[in-house]
């Protein structure tokens, strides 16, 4: 009988160990204060300027410093963050699984995207840009049909190009711009499109720098949002008002001149949250 009621009681102290471990070992984001909980935030990790992933680990850009500026509005500091890669064609996919809480990846908001995901923001607005060779003869983008253009799947800027732009030019779609810039370099394509923002990270980095050249045409307005699940609007509300405070308290400006002011950039003021420019 002694030995029953040890293991019986040896059996409830496993138990209650096991359910205090169970409870102790999330790391995801409830949508509630930070505590000692991580919040997982999708960016990108190849764009010099708004998301990249430093070769020491670190990561830097514009979108890092908003996503951590809301997190932290959010009640995370930056230790409790989790920056999650999120291509152009998975951040759908990554929002409706619950991989991350929300995304800031030059996600431009579109009326098709917005079938899938709610917006908060814009943020930002960027212009669809070509960048080419410093010797390139393209200055327009009817100067691609025939040529050999780069761009990524699944971004707004590919599906531009084919529609309105160039349907005749030869589109080559990779899952990253860093592998477009390097074929850019060695001659493979005869242009990379996207957003001016991220083609002005590229253009500034040391190995490219003097290499290509921006063209400046504004082919689209890009309006960067962050992507949050659908239906989470608690959540949108809270990221817009963060939005709001960075604007007015100066750490939106701070933020943009000190990312693509090496670029020489000109960007455009802050946009009004919740107003699409077209």
């Amino acid at each position: 009988m002694k030995l029953r009621k040890v293991t019986a009681a040896s059996a409830a102290v496993l138990a209650l160990a096991v359910a205090a471990t169970a409870c102790g070992s999330s790391n995801n984001d409830s949508g509630s204060s930070g505590g000692g909980k991580k919040i997982k935030i999708g960016i990108k990790y190849d764009q010099p300027g708004l998301g990249l992933k430093e070769p020491n680990g670190s990561f830097s850009g514009f979108d890092v410093d908003v996503a951590t500026y809301v997190a932290g509005k959010l009640g995370y500091k930056p230790s409790q963050i989790q920056f999650v890669e999120t291509k152009s064609a998975d951040r759908e996919n990554a929002l409706s699984r619950g991989d991350v809480k929300f995304i800031v990846a030059s996600y431009s908001i579109t009326d098709e995207r917005k079938q899938k995901v709610d917006f908060a923001g814009p943020y930002f607005l960027a212009h669809q840009d070509l960048l080419v060779k410093k010797d390139s003869t393209i200055s327009k983008g009817t100067d691609l049909n025939g040529k050999k253009l780069c761009s990524v799947t699944g971004s707004t800027s590919a599906q531009n190009v084919q529609k309105k732009i160039a349907p005749k030019a030869n589109l080559k779609e990779n899952s990253g711009y860093s592998e477009c810039v390097a074929s850019l370099q060695s001659g493979a394509v005869d242009a990379l499109t996207t957003d001016d923002s991220i083609l002005a990270g590229y253009a500034a980095q040391a190995q490219y720098k003097g290499q290509f050249k921006l063209l400046g045409l504004k082919l689209s307005n890009e309006n960067y949002g962050i992507g949050v699940k659908k239906g989470d609007t608690a959540t949108v509300n809270k990221i817009n008002d963060a939005l709001k405070s960075m604007v007015s308290d100066g750490t939106w400006k701070k933020d943009v001149e000190k990312n693509f002011g090496p670029a020489n950039y000109k960007y455009e003021p802050a946009p009004q949250i919740g107003q699409i420019v077209k």
